[in-house]
């Protein structure tokens, strides 16, 4: 049995693991969630019962968990692209960074498009409020971190660049990264401009319009 993995293409940790897979260009079927796909999310709940995705399925192994997923992927499929360094210092430091954009930049906006979901202007207004306070913490001590760096742990392209392309783009949705993060900015523009993640942006295209807090006119 090939690859195959569970998502939806507008997700953000789909597409983290997306950009994986395209990245090292591994064969795997796509099995999106939605409601014309009522089988695929059958088996799909049947495989990962918490509800959660995306879930890659490899043989009869289901494995959850976006960077439990990259990692599986560099062990048992790996490509010319080495996401996680073999030096375990600088894969710690991978590993650090993408547990910090998950957790600090896409954690906060999660906040914001949960609140906007529930219909509530008093939700919404304290989800977006939520999301700006944190998501400035996180800005500013990235716009150090990035000084100088071509990618978010240096030169070469990781698994800390797979978390940041998602939750960049979604987070300056949700309260726009300013002019005083030069840095920030400039590296947000080349995640977009990575090829595996530009694919992954136009075939969510279509379900902009389900992002609840409006999809600018751009990106």
């Amino acid at each position: 049995m090939s690859l195959a993995l569970y998502g939806h293409p507008f997700s953000s940790y789909t597409q983290k693991v997306l950009v994986a897979l395209y990245e090292n260009n591994t064969p795997f079927e796509f099995r999106g969630i939605g409601p014309d796909t009522p089988e695929h999310t059958a088996q799909w709940l049947g495989r990962w019962p918490l509800r959660k995705f995306p879930v890659l399925v490899d043989g009869e192994r289901n494995v959850a968990e976006t960077s439990i997923i990259i990692e599986y992927l560099q062990l048992k499929h790996p490509g010319p692209v080495r996401l996680l360094p073999a030096d375990p210092m600088a894969a710690l430091d991978v590993r650090f960074l993408d547990r910090f954009f998950d957790l600090h930049v896409m954690t906060p906006v999660q906040r914001a498009v949960d609140g906007a979901l529930t219909g509530d202007p008093a939700r919404r207004d304290e989800g977006r409020a939520f999301a700006a306070e944190k998501l400035e913490l996180a800005y500013a001590w990235l716009e150090g971190q990035l000084a100088g760096k071509t990618w978010a742990a240096g030169e070469d392209y990781t698994m800390a660049d797979c978390a940041a392309s998602s939750s960049l783009f979604y987070a300056d949705w949700t309260h726009r990264i300013a002019p005083m993060y030069p840095a920030l900015r400039a590296y947000r523009e080349r995640l977009l401009a990575r090829p595996s993640y530009a694919r992954a942006v136009d075939e969510a295209r279509p379900y902009r319009p389900l992002f609840p807090l409006g999809a600018p006119d751009r990106d």
